[in-house]
């Protein structure tokens, strides 16, 4: 079953900037061959669900060994079975029904 799932993950304990944490991430969800999509508060990650959930548990790990000694996280994710549907397809849903209010010139 596909998912599109919503991470944030937040190291504690390892000082204010936890970029290198972040894309120490980035790296095994790439690794993974998962459909990544960073923002400013999150990750988006479309692929398995079995997958998903692996490198997430990966990332948890690997943010832990590189010395985080605890890890929030929240996490949303969706499942569809009516039709596929990939990130892209929402966001240009959404981008297309934004074109059709704009006003007429």
């Amino acid at each position: 079953m596909r998912v599109i799932a919503d991470l944030c993950l937040i190291p504690m304990g390892v000082g204010v900037s936890v970029s290198k944490e972040i894309a120490a991430c980035q790296r095994v969800f790439a690794e993974a061959g998962l459909e990544t999509r960073l923002h400013a508060y999150g990750t988006n990650i479309e692929g398995e669900w079995d997958e998903v959930f692996a490198a997430i548990k990966r990332c948890h790990e690997l943010v832990h060994a590189m010395g985080a000694p605890r890890i929030s996280s929240s996490l949303r994710f969706g499942t569809r079975t009516d039709r596929p549907q990939s990130m892209d397809d929402k966001i240009r849903s959404v981008e297309e029904k934004l074109g059709a209010m704009s006003p007429a010139a």
